[in-house]
């Protein structure tokens, strides 16, 4: 039971307006750092999608012209 009203005070504390904007200035300098370092990840991350999209996009091109051609080859 004290635990409940413990949390729920801590609950009603976080939010209220002026606490979320302590928070958020207090945090704000932390969550840079982290996006500045993993930001090479996140480039390396589109570009392997992205290049993934591309060689799965050739792949049913591929696929697409070869039974083009199969069927052409039966028909004649």
């Amino acid at each position: 039971m004290v635990k409940k009203s413990f949390f729920n005070e801590i609950i009603a504390y976080l939010e209220r307006d002026d606490i979320k904007k302590e928070l958020h200035l207090m945090l704000r300098p932390i969550i840079d750092i982290i996006i500045q370092e993993i930001q090479p990840y996140i480039y390396l991350t589109i570009i392997f999608i992205s290049l993934c999209f591309l060689l799965i996009l050739g792949i049913f091109i591929l696929l697409v012209h070869n039974k083009y051609v199969y069927h052409q080859h039966l028909l004649l």
